[in-house]
């Protein structure tokens, strides 16, 4: 079992400070094909874009054979060597925008563990509030999950079905440049991302691993595109089981009133992550 004394950790504060600069706008415009960016002075944020802001900043010599910081700095050294994004809940009260000055204000909100079907699993849950000049304007939890490496002969899970019954969706092709671009914006060094041979020699799995955070992405953005004229008020997402850059995938979603349920299918017409969004009635 994990070591207790990862608990110590419970409660820990980060605090980091950031100005919505256009640039990174820019390049994630490009990034997801966007026929505009919204890049100039006074120009919202789109919902999750915020991730481009408040980057790590770890040394080199701090980074681990993974490419993720050393672990028992903010974050527990939770001795399991996989760390995933499982998902997250989040509340847009009012957009960021291009030119503000931001804080996050960043808290360990939970630790817990349960033995799952092929070894132990911790959870880490994070709090940020996001700051502008005005208070907060997005609340985010954020779960993190450490897991074993698979043990080798050991049976993949059984994937869920992902629903069919979509009012609107996209084809996604992940390439490992997309892949990279991304990795490159959010400053990301996990080699799952970009990294052949780490990823499928070390850690089992058949190709590069498309980020958690832009599949999220990518379903508020189709979301969008059918429902531009509606702003998100929350978003709540779950990791069901990934997607790599061997094969296109889909995002799917359909909205009844004010509530969106949305899904990322799989090549073989898995759930790799579902999520729901609330529409502001404003």
């Amino acid at each position: 079992m994990t070591d207790n004394s990862i608990h110590r950790w419970l409660g820990q504060v980060a605090e980091t400070h950031d100005v919505i600069s256009p640039t990174p706008v820019k390049l994630l415009a490009a990034t997801l094909d966007r026929d505009t960016a919204p890049a100039n002075a006074g120009d919202a944020l789109p919902p999750l874009w915020h991730w481009l802001y408040f980057l790590p900043s770890d040394r080199q010599s701090s980074i681990g054979a993974d490419g993720h910081a050393k672990r028992g700095g903010f974050l527990p050294p939770v001795p399991l060597p996989r760390r995933m994004w499982a998902g997250g809940r989040l509340k847009f009260l009012r957009p960021l925008v291009v030119g503000s000055a931001v804080q996050r204000v960043s808290r360990i909100a939970d630790i817990s563990s349960k033995q799952g079907r092929t070894g132990e699993l911790v959870f880490v849950r994070v709090l940020h509030e996001i700051f502008d000049g005005e208070g907060v304007a997005i609340t985010e939890e954020h779960d993190i999950v450490y897991r074993d490496m698979p043990q080798p002969g050991e049976a993949p899970v059984a994937p869920k079905a992902a629903p069919t019954d979509e009012q609107f969706g996209r084809r996604i092709t992940p390439d490992p440049v997309l892949l990279f671009r991304y990795s490159a914006l959010t400053f990301n060094g996990h080699r799952i991302h970009y990294d052949r041979s780490y990823v499928t020699q070390e850690e089992g799995y058949p190709g590069l691993v498309v980020h958690g955070p832009l599949i999220a992405t990518l379903l508020i953005e189709e979301l969008q595109r059918a429902h531009s004229a509606r702003r998100i008020a929350t978003f709540d997402f779950k990791a069901v089981s990934p997607l790599f850059d061997i094969a296109p995938f889909e995002v799917c979603g359909r909205l009844e009133g004010d509530v969106a349920t949305l899904w990322a299918r799989g090549p073989a017409g898995q759930l790799a992550m579902q999520a729901t969004a609330t529409l502001a009635q404003d």
